[in-house]
């Protein structure tokens, strides 16, 4: 196999395109066709599904994709390092990260991973769906609780729970009548099963407000709209300053925070710094560890 061809593939397959990947890269775009249909008729099969105005891989095009991008990434990273006499993290790291953790503490932690190793260009993006890692071109995911997968592995870095808070103006019920409550997005429960030191209790609850973001929600919470589910993390400060009371644990699981990423055969040296960068940030992974990153 032309390993020259299988690089051009896999240049294509990360960008999504001919164009785009010459773009990307100042490589003529005739030449990056040319090597990939080399490659097509050599191993006789066709990679890429090819459309008016779109080029999607094909089943088995994702497969060698997969197997071999990474190989290709270790390979260049290895004759980097030994071009430049040592082995220290270079080059791109691609992280996916859910939307209250990018916004609680990643800027925080982008900056001090940067300038603790100025060689890499860390990119972030913050979204809360499941990404394709190949297909998208991350080296890394930061996920919340996710669905097992088989492609994937990885490990837990931080814990977190879910408390009921209020402001201290709104009294709790003691009878069946409903409380105000803040939620997020379309959630369509009724009640809560809450765990309090003199026992469990269910709270009736009737959402006056709805809003996207977590942050949104603690905020609505302070002002003293209604009660609210949300990370201890997230307002642990305002616990300990009286600005909110709590009303007791969520009855459910707790939140984990995983980093997965594909193999951990022939893993990076910048995925391998990032992770050990998190453990030094969150050495015991407790909430209360988050929190400090919080304004």
């Amino acid at each position: 196999m032309d390993l020259l061809a299988l690089a051009d593939f896999n240049l294509v397959a990360r960008h999504g395109g001919f164009g785009r990947a010459a773009r990307a890269t100042g490589r003529p775009k005739a030449t990056l066709s040319r090597r990939v249909s080399e490659l097509e008729s050599s191993l006789d099969l066709r990679l890429f599904e090819r459309g008016t105005r779109i080029l999607k891989l094909t089943q088995e095009g994702r497969a060698l994709h997969e197997r071999t991008g990474a190989l290709l990434a270790e390979l260049d990273e290895t004759a980097a390092a030994i071009a430049s006499g040592g082995d220290s993290p270079r080059g791109r790291l691609r992280i996916s990260a859910p939307l209250l953790f990018s916004q609680a503490a990643m800027g925080k932690l982008a900056a001090a991973f940067a300038l603790k190793y100025p060689e890499v260009r860390l990119e972030v993006t913050t979204e809360d769906r499941a990404v394709n890692m190949i297909e998208e071109g991350h080296d890394l995911v930061i996920r919340v609780n996710p669905d097992p997968d088989e492609s994937l592995v990885g490990r837990i870095f931080l814990r977190d729970r879910v408390v009921v808070v209020a402001s201290p103006s709104l009294d709790r019920p003691t009878d069946d009548g409903a409380v105000p409550a803040v939620v997020r997005g379309a959630s369509d429960l009724t009640a809560w099963d809450v765990v309090a030191s003199n026992g469990s209790s269910r709270i009736t609850v009737e959402p006056v407000l709805r809003l996207s973001s977590l942050i949104m929600v603690r905020d609505a919470v302070r002002a003293g709209v209604g009660a609210a589910r949300l990370p201890v993390s997230l307002v642990s400060r305002d616990l300990a300053a009286g600005k909110l009371v709590h009303w007791g644990n969520v009855d459910g699981p707790e939140i984990a925070l995983w980093t997965l990423y594909p193999s951990r055969r022939l893993l990076s040296a910048r995925v391998s710094a990032f992770l050990d960068f998190l453990k030094e940030a969150f050495p015991a992974g407790t909430p209360e560890e988050l929190a400090s990153f919080i304004d």
